[in-house]
């Protein structure tokens, strides 16, 4: 049995993610978010089974024993992300390739539980100074965070090269354009 697509799409905070993975979804009718299982509580206007699957710590951690994520992550002291097997079977099962908003080392177990026909893209900052303005723009930072931030950004993108493609984002339209391209191709494989 062929082994069922996946496409990824991975950055640093701030470097435009969450907007390339919408303008995919917009655009292409196959493609289906996958939601992520979180432990933290639910923001304003987030709901359960839409957003995130907001599950316990413990739910979380007897998932984990019971190897029910394709990949998952402690993000912050006590607080778990991840994406469930059954998430990926149920878009599957639906004749849709899931997207996979994911962070770096997320993306990166992902393509080692998946290494066929997933398609891996990494979002890049033109620059470490164009996100440290673009964070400093949302103005949600404390200089103490934007600093772990940036850390952590430069970090990730050492990793660049472990992606099928890199998509420089400069410029939102151009850089949508780009990875529409990329997925179109993939799309069309057999």
């Amino acid at each position: 049995m062929a082994q069922e697509k996946i496409v990824i799409i991975t950055a640093p905070s701030g470097a435009g993610k969450t907007s390339i993975t919408k303008y995919l979804l917009e655009n292409y009718s196959q493609l289906a978010f996958s939601i992520s299982a979180a432990t933290r509580q639910p923001r304003s206007g987030e709901k359960n089974g839409i957003d995130y699957y907001f599950i316990t710590a413990d739910d979380f951690k007897k998932k984990i024993s019971e190897n029910a994520f394709a990949e998952w992550e402690m993000v912050y002291e006590g607080k778990y992300y991840g994406t469930l097997k059954t998430e990926l079977e149920r878009i599957w099962k639906e004749n849709k390739i899931p997207v996979l908003d994911v962070d770096v080392k997320g993306a990166i177990h992902i393509q080692q539980q998946y290494p066929n026909n997933t398609l891996s893209l990494f979002i890049q900052p033109p620059s470490i100074n164009a996100l440290r303005e673009r964070l400093e723009s949302r103005g949600t930072e404390t200089s103490e965070s934007l600093n772990t931030r940036i850390n952590k950004a430069a970090y990730e993108i050492s990793f660049n090269q472990l992606f099928s493609k890199i998509i420089i984002n400069d410029n939102l339209d151009v850089a949508c354009n780009d990875a529409a391209k990329v997925v179109e191709n993939f799309l069309s494989q057999s």
